[in-house]
């Protein structure tokens, strides 16, 4: 069946060829050698997921296999969601070692992706915490792939590009409950945000949200939260019965797509403006459950219809520690002055990284902008990209949606070998051609 598929970006659109294997049997007939790539739940940004001539959904390989209640080892299928299991083993007192910013990805799209949370300055990235992949190769052989062997170090943080993750052992966190307990801290530049987040090392969780816009004395100011799993102890006594279940928030739907002239930098300014005001009256320590911690924007259905018909790119970027200050520096400078508003602006600090395939992180700092896809969009991200290259930084990949080859290699030089020597050719995406990796 060929449908029109997109990133949550929203742009670029493509028109494939989607299968949707329900058991292993059906993916290994699938391994014909036609150019595919795997996809979950569509959740990478830009173009990662999408082969016109063939996307495999693995929505329908989704059955958890196993768990060691001692050890916390689940076993599952690559289309397994954050959500589902976050709800069937957080009741038990279990959570994920590592998310990003939604809980709807699936297993084998966080593997793929490498992806990273607001802890990754003590725990990493997700790979670190896979023990094995089954991987599908091109001729619909499956190969378990332990922790350090070269395909597991090439398919973590692979893009999808050595096979087809069918199934993973993840070692799941032990918790007490599931309430957070957060620390608001208000930064009135750059280099306090700068030293709020070192400082915060300590804590298991860490993320600043980040005036991009703003001038003067307040160049770089930023709202930063710090998080702990909060134990049954700290719990007040009335929310102890529930202390692994949350009340969960309501969900709001965005219905139709917002007209282009809603954001803007006027709005963008603004915007910036109330809630780094909302920040200030929050600041201090507080309880705050899970799902408004780690996915705030979950609560918005469909909230990328708020850039419009059109899309948007979220552009994601990272410098290396030595040159971090400087990058953050002439990035915000830029955004200060260019007619283009940046929406939903985080900043976190790294850890290092693995090298494992072309996985993101490195040990730095990390910039996340939203921008609404436009002609002047286009040219404001080519000026930054070139702020990138100048300090040796990079872009991440499972939010790209058309930075050039010759940017990705000078970001990646030091990983791109490895990964590609010996790399099955049966597996591309829209990503990979555009690059040519």
């Amino acid at each position: 069946m060929r449908q029109e598929l997109a990133g949550w970006g929203r742009y670029p659109r493509a028109y494939c060829a989607v299968e949707a294997p329900r058991s292993e049997a059906e993916l290994a007939d699938l391994m014909d050698g036609t150019s595919q790539i795997a996809r979950g739940k569509g959740r990478a940004y830009g173009d990662a997921a999408l082969q016109p001539k063939r996307t495999i959904s693995m929505l329908n390989l989704n059955r958890f296999v196993s768990f060691d209640p001692e050890g916390g080892l689940m076993v599952a299928e690559a289309g397994v969601t954050s959500e589902e299991i976050i709800d069937t083993f957080l009741p038990r007192g279990w959570f994920l070692p590592v998310t990003p910013g939604t809980k709807f990805v699936t297993l084998g799209g966080m593997i793929a992706a490498d992806v990273h949370g607001k802890n990754h300055h003590g725990a990493g990235s997700f790979g670190a915490h896979v023990a094995w992949i089954d991987v599908m190769d091109e001729g619909g052989v499956v190969h378990r792939a332990q922790a350090g062997s070269p395909l597991f170090d090439q398919t973590v943080g692979g893009m999808g590009l050595t096979g087809v993750i069918l199934r993973a052992a993840l070692r799941l966190k032990p918790v007490e409950t599931g309430w957070i307990r957060q620390e608001t801290i208000i930064a009135e530049d750059l280099d306090a945000a700068m030293a709020a987040l070192e400082a915060g090392e300590t804590a298991e969780y860490s993320v600043a949200w980040i005036d991009t816009l703003a001038t003067g004395k307040a160049f770089g100011r930023s709202v930063i939260y710090l998080g702990e799993h909060a134990t049954r102890a700290e719990l007040p006594r009335w929310n102890r019965e529930n202390a692994l279940t949350p009340p969960r928030r309501g969900l709001k739907t965005i219905p139709i797509d917002a007209p282009d002239w809603v954001l803007n930098r006027l709005s963008a300014k603004a915007f910036n403006a109330l809630y780094y005001r909302a920040g200030k009256r929050k600041a201090g320590h507080g309880l705050i459950d899970w799902d408004t911690y780690f996915y705030p924007l979950d609560a918005v259905g469909g909230w990328n219809r708020l850039y419009g018909r059109r899309g948007f790119s979220q552009y994601q970027c990272a410098f290396p520690l030595a040159t971090s200050r400087a990058g953050l520096s002439e990035i915000l400078k830029t955004l200060a002055a260019a007619k283009v508003g940046a929406f939903l602006s985080v900043l976190k600090l790294f850890g290092p990284g693995t090298g494992k395939g072309i996985s993101f992180p490195i040990e730095g700092y990390t910039l996340t902008m939203d921008f609404p896809m436009s002609a002047a969009s286009h040219a404001l991200m080519d000026r930054l990209d070139g702020i990138v290259a100048r300090h040796g930084g990079r872009l991440y990949l499972a939010k790209d949606s058309r930075q050039s080859p010759d940017l990705m290699r000078q970001g990646y030089d030091g990983q791109l070998p490895a990964f590609t020597s010996g790399r099955p050719q049966g597996f591309a995406s829209l990503l990979s051609e555009r690059l040519g990796i």
